[in-house]
């Protein structure tokens, strides 16, 4: 199968969350006998910090605009088994005018639903949607589950609907050697997201100010001047995926926070959970619908309302610690790996021509 993809990036995963989700992707794929062309538009902010290594199966055609590159984009889609746009593509509604317009089957990923529809809620129409919404694509994905695919129907007028989460590649993600920088008893590693920061503030720094001889550390991009650091909080700046392992495996604990309208909305594990995961590192979490369907609170991941809760957990026993990383990487490699995901898209894409239309839960 030859997969035609019109994204935000593969090559860059500074800021986003969507390289890491497609490289995990296109490696199963890769593995699996297809074959990805991959469309990313050359801005600066990725050219300057772009991390990806050679991937067997991917094409990446980098373009400065869309005007550059229409005709080769036909002629991919023209010999594509599947025409693919997802959410935040720069040049999403000249791509899915393309796609449309073709003889691929046509799909739409949105890896950020619970924001688009946030932003429709809130009377604006973000720039990556068709004028059209979504109905004429053959299948509408989402990285989140729960009643948002019922929304992205009613909303949008996606015609079958489906969930795609994320994943992790677990010849990438794994347990290595600790490094001393990174070193803590709580680590956190993600971009900054201003709605993200009241969580941040109550389980991560209101934790380390309450614990000044316990060592914190956060890894990411984007942090502000103003942010509220204490001494005993060290800092990484963009921890490229080749780093991660080592990042999460030298923490006891590490925490996932996730962004506000993902958390309301459900069913949203982040990427970085299973990277965390797939390490061999004990979680703490925010709460969030859906949660429990993919990992067991209390057994494979530890779950924090409040500050005290990220107290209790960071003050847990080693030993029970490590019983919660291995019971959750158990999982991750069991149900959350990118080989895992690539035949849930698989039996998605072959599901086009042979199911009755219908939003799946």
């Amino acid at each position: 199968m030859k997969l035609v993809v019109f994204g935000l990036t593969v090559t860059s995963s500074w800021g986003n969350g969507h390289a890491t989700l497609w490289r995990s992707l296109i490696r199963g794929l890769a593995r699996r006998g297809h074959r990805v062309t991959f469309f990313e538009r050359d801005v600066s902010w990725y050219a300057g910090a772009r991390d990806l290594a050679g991937i067997p199966g991917l094409d990446t055609v980098l373009y400065p605009d869309w005007e550059s590159v229409r005709t080769r984009a036909a002629c991919e889609v023209a010999e594509a088994d599947v025409a693919m746009v997802t959410s935040y593509c720069p040049d999403g509604v000249a791509a899915s005018d393309l796609v449309l317009g073709g003889q691929a089957r046509r799909v739409f990923y949105d890896l950020d639903t619970p924001v688009t529809l946030a932003a429709l809620a809130a009377g604006e129409r973000p720039a990556y949607l068709p004028r059209h919404g979504l109905s004429g694509f053959d299948l509408v994905l989402s990285f989140t589950g729960g009643t948002v695919l019922d929304r992205l129907r009613l909303e949008l007028g996606a015609r079958r609907v489906l969930p795609l989460y994320g994943s992790v590649d677990p010849q990438s993600h794994h347990p290595v050697s600790p490094v001393e920088e990174y070193r803590g008893d709580l680590s956190y590693l993600g971009t900054y997201a201003a709605d993200r920061q009241p969580a941040l503030q109550a389980l991560f720094v209101d934790a380390a100010r309450q614990m000044p001889q316990r060592r914190f550390v956060i890894g990411g991009a984007q942090y502000p001047a103003d942010f509220p650091w204490t001494e005993n909080m060290h800092f990484v700046r963009h921890m490229p995926p080749p780093l991660h392992p080592a990042f999460f495996s030298s923490s006891r604990l590490t925490l996932n926070v996730t962004r506000r309208a993902m958390a309301e909305a459900g069913w949203c594990p982040s990427g970085r959970l299973f990277e965390a995961a797939a390490c061999g590192t004990a979680v703490l979490s925010d709460a969030w619908p859906g949660l429990s369907d993919f990992y067991t609170p209390g057994q494979e991941i530890l779950i924090a309302h409040d500050t005290a809760d990220a107290v209790a957990a960071i003050k847990g026993d080693d030993a029970e610690l490590r019983r919660i990383a291995e019971r959750a990487r158990q999982r991750t490699l069991d149900e959350h790996s990118g080989d895992r995901r690539v035949r849930e898209l698989e039996a998605a894409i072959d599901s086009i021509a042979t199911a009755p239309v219908a939003t799946e839960a």
